[in-house]
Parts: C-alpha cells; sequence; structure tokens
C-alpha cells in the first residue's frame, strides 16, 4: 500500500524490487555516501543532484557565495570515474573557450578542431552569471542538443553528459541575469542553504585541517550511469499522472501573478525528473506526490513574475506552492 494526499492505493509493496531498480539503488547509494562525506547537513540537495543525473538533465546550484554549491558539483563529479572539466566564468570569458574553435594546422594545411571545456561528461560552470550574455549562449546547443557546431561542423560531445552549473544571485555585484532561454536549459535549480549550527560545528572538523575532496575516490563509472539512465527510462508514468503534470505547468502559464509561465521543455523535464525520483525510491512507476515535490526545483526558475506579484514580495516558488495546493490531484485507480 502506498499513501499520497489522503488517498491510498495498492500498489504491490510486497513485490521484489526489479533487478535494474536494485542496481540503481545499490550505485546510488554509494554515490550518495560519497558525496555526504563532503557536504554536511544538506540530503535533499544531494537527492536532487542525484535525481537531475539519472534524468539525463542539468543543474544550477544557485546560492550566496561560500555555502558550498561549488563543492557539491565537484563532489558529485568526482564521485563518478568519467571526464570533468571545470570553466571558470569570468567577463573575459569567451564562447569559442567554451565550445573549441578551429585552428589552422601549417603541416597539414587545414583547419583543426580544437574542443574546448564543453567537451567533458561533467561539466562544472562556475559563477555562470559572471560571464556574458554572449558566451553564455555558448552553452545552449551543448545543453540542449548534446553537441557543438563549429564553421559548419557538427561535434557530438561525450554520454553521459551533465552541466552543474552555479551562480549568485542576480543582485550581486559583477552578475549578469541568464537569459530565459538559458535558464529553461536546466532541469532544476536549488539552493544549498546555510548549514544547521551542527552541520558547521562537524564542519569545522571535516574541512578545518585539508581539503575533502583530495582524498574523494570515484565510486561508480560512467557507464554505470548510462545503465542507471536505461533502467530510469523504462519508469511508467500513467496517463493520469502526465495529464497531472501537463495541468500544473499550464496553471503557470494562466496564472495572473506570472508575466511568463513554463515552457513545454519544462513539462517534459518534469516528468523525466519524477521518473529519476520514482526510480530513487525503489519504485518503477510515478505517483503524484513525485510530480510535486519536483514542482519547485523544476518549475520557479523558469518563471517570471509580474511587477506587483514581485511588489508584494511573494516568489516565483510561493506562486508554484500555491498551484500544487490548487491543483486536483488524480485519483488513483488500483495502480498508477
Amino acid at each position: 500500500m502506498t499513501t499520497y494526499n489522503g488517498q491510498t492505493a495498492a500498489v504491490g509493496a510486497a513485490a521484489p524490487r526489479p533487478a535494474g531498480l536494485h542496481e540503481l539503488g545499490a550505485v546510488v547509494e554509494r554515490v550518495r555516501d560519497s558525496v555526504e562525506s563532503v557536504i554536511e547537513g544538506k540530503p535533499e540537495a544531494v537527492r536532487i543532484a542525484l535525481t537531475v543525473m539519472l534524468a539525463e538533465g542539468h543543474l544550477l546550484l544557485e546560492d550566496v557565495p561560500g555555502v558550498g554549491k561549488t563543492m557539491l558539483a565537484k563532489a558529485l563529479a568526482r564521485s563518478v570515474d568519467c571526464t570533468v572539466r571545470r570553466i571558470q566564468f569570468t567577463p573575459d570569458l569567451l564562447p569559442s573557450d567554451v565550445t573549441g574553435t578551429s585552428v589552422f594546422d601549417q603541416n597539414r594545411r587545414d583547419f583543426e578542431f580544437r574542443p574546448g571545456a564543453i567537451f567533458a561528461q561533467i561539466v562544472v560552470g562556475d559563477e555562470i552569471n559572471r560571464a556574458s550574455p554572449k558566451t553564455q549562449s555558448a552553452l545552449l546547443e551543448s545543453m540542449e542538443e548534446r553537441q557543438v557546431t563549429i564553421d559548419g561542423t557538427t561535434h557530438a560531445l561525450p554520454s553521459p553528459f551533465m552541466v552543474i552549473a552555479t551562480q549568485n544571485p542576480v543582485e550581486m555585484e559583477g552578475t549578469y541575469p541568464l537569459p530565459e532561454a538559458q535558464r529553461d536549459r536546466f532541469m532544476a535549480r536549488i539552493s544549498i542553504g546555510y548549514p544547521s549550527a551542527e552541520a558547521e560545528f562537524r564542519m569545522l572538523d571535516l574541512h578545518g585541517g585539508a581539503n575533502p575532496l583530495d582524498d574523494l575516490q570515484p565510486v561508480a563509472h560512467a557507464h554505470d550511469i548510462l545503465k542507471l539512465i536505461d533502467v530510469v527510462r523504462t519508469v511508467h508514468v500513467a496517463d493520469a499522472v502526465r495529464r497531472y503534470a501537463v495541468d500544473l505547468v499550464a496553471a503557470t502559464r494562466s496564472s495572473p501573478e506570472l508575466r511568463l509561465g513554463a515552457s513545454p521543455r519544462a513539462t517534459l523535464h518534469l516528468v523525466r525528473a519524477a521518473r529519476a525520483a520514482a526510480a530513487l525510491e525503489g519504485r518503477e512507476y510515478v505517483v503524484p506526490d513525485d510530480i510535486q515535490a519536483l514542482a519547485v526545483p523544476v518549475l520557479a526558475h523558469r518563471l517570471l513574475p509580474t511587477a506587483e506579484t514581485q511588489l508584494s514580495r511573494r516568489s516565483a516558488e510561493q506562486v508554484v506552492l500555491d498551484l500544487v495546493a490548487r491543483l486536483p490531484v488524480p485519483r488513483p485507480q488500483g495502480r498508477f
């Protein structure tokens, strides 16, 4: 039996977990333990990061400096044995630094393509909103189509491919707001937040003498992640749950508090993330709770509140939560 929003449904809880989900659970547990050995007291942030990775998405970490955004990104990258590149976004960073460029080879008498920093399986983009909008836009094709086109030639990116970007709040000096098209490429946005007093106290022991990242070793391989991504794709999403996701996204477009609602890409990202979240819970099916739990991290960063909403100090996150509370939840019909 499972319960959500006061509804109870028979879901065959006694049935054994499929082999693919069992393998996923073991690998994810190792990666989670590895990341949490560095990131103190933030299990929800780690869970969302793993969800986005298994849903083939990209993650945006937005918060004030010094709370562990880059540490989380690096810890996840080092926990998986794959190619990793870090890009420090600065005002003088050029698009070609990100995507690569063609250089004339005197010996061959021909142009040779030299890949940029985006050519890695996990790309850590540090302080992405300190680069110019022109440089930020260099990521658009790679994040959506997982390829880079230079001088008319298309170069495929490695698989799996994930961008984990950090950014400071736009109110801080020296930042450029991400264009709407760029924000929409990120599957989810989360904030780390300040740690609890107890977690901060433990952090003094963990980080006080040496950098814990130095001792972090890979606990999973890139091909393990690819196999788990295939498992996540098989998670069932009932028509009622898909309709619920569509209705929730559509509600953002008709809300009087928003001047820009979520895109169809947001609907796709929400369902894909829900599949990954269900798999992490050991389920081969999605329930409405999965959609609700991911609504804020997947939808809020894509929305633009109206001037009146901003004056009333209501955030996009609060608007999404209100929409979730008002939208009717589909009733279970035996099993989703």
